[in-house]
């Protein structure tokens, strides 16, 4: 898929940074440095589409949570070997700061988009996330997609192909095979969608593999939820997994009560979070605005932008 995706950074403690008129002083080191970082990212989420929320939502006039950020700024968005990047590569970008090859989630550049990942070369390059998780703070995923989609996998993955979205649910099992190590005791937080691609089909899921990897992630002492109540009683001292679908989370026009809007599952994560001494880092996506928009459904597009500006305020 081809897109451009909206992106909006918030810091949990300010940075305070002072100067003074005389020319030869210099700016004095910041009084404070942030401790948490939430990383909201609106997946298809271009210009026309804020500004068609923005109308439909508060009018021409009002301003979304997002317009009321501090800073705004626009980036190039091209891939390694496309002018017109896909997800893979595009959230692989923010979180690494490397350029890579459509397809493929969070590797170098020289990692080619192959079906058998043993034909393609290439390295993991290290992401934000797993920067989080070695230095001893908090790490958690948040989206409406499937949590093995490209947007958060680039987040704790590395794999040549976003499609082998088997592959990389296993990677975020501790000690499971195929895990990634570099998330050492794993994420404390995962929620999404995307059930299955962690069960076999024997239990109506798609792993091949006959492993059921819920059962896995429960053994290593996460909790599990399937719906608002179990994720409204999840215990903040205990890491979490939340899967509310087989596939993808509904679009917000179409959500039952039973399921988590992107809001919830935001307040739900930072929950889980605070609570860490040396802070935390959380990606949040609106991960539905993208299929919408490839639908050119105008009204799922605008309601899901909104439920995403709304997880942001």
């Amino acid at each position: 898929m081809r897109k451009m995706a909206g992106v909006a950074v918030m810091i949990g403690a300010a940075l305070a940074s002072g100067c003074n008129s005389d020319n030869d002083t210099v700016a004095t080191k910041p009084a404070t440095q942030p401790t948490n970082v939430i990383f909201f990212l609106g997946d298809g989420m271009g210009l026309n589409t804020l500004t068609a929320a923005r109308i439909y939502g508060v009018g021409e006039e009002g301003d979304l949570t997002i317009d009321t950020l501090p800073e705004t700024a626009f980036i190039k968005t091209f891939s390694h070997d496309a002018q017109v990047t896909d997800s893979a590569p595009s959230m692989a970008a923010y979180m690494t700061g490397v350029k890579s090859n459509n397809g493929v989630i969070s590797m170098d550049s020289d990692a080619t988009y192959e079906s058998d990942c043993s034909k393609s070369a290439g390295k993991p390059v290290t992401t934000l996330l797993e920067l989080a998780k070695a230095d001893g703070r908090g790490t958690g995923i948040v989206t409406t997609t499937r949590v093995t989609h490209a947007t958060p996998a680039a987040t704790y993955a590395h794999i040549c192909n976003r499609d082998l979205e088997a592959d990389i649910a296993a990677q975020l099992v501790p000690g499971g095979n195929g895990y990634n190590s570099a998330l050492k005791e794993g994420l404390d937080v995962v929620l999404g969608g995307g059930s299955n691609f962690f069960l076999p089909k024997a239990d109506k899921g798609k792993r091949e593999d006959g492993r059921n990897l819920i059962s896995e992630m429960r053994a290593k002492g996460y909790q599990f939820a399937s719906n608002l109540d179990e994720l409204n009683q999840a215990d903040a001292s205990k890491p979490l997994l939340g899967l509310f679908g087989a596939s993808h989370m509904k679009y917000e026009l179409d959500r039952p009560a039973s399921e988590p809007s992107l809001a919830q599952m935001t307040l739900a994560a930072i929950k889980q979070l605070k609570g860490k001494e040396k802070g935390y880092f959380l990606m949040v996506e609106g991960g539905r605005i993208d299929h919408a928009l490839h639908d050119t459904n105008a009204k799922r597009a605008l309601q899901d932008t909104l439920a995403f500006d709304n997880a942001i305020k």
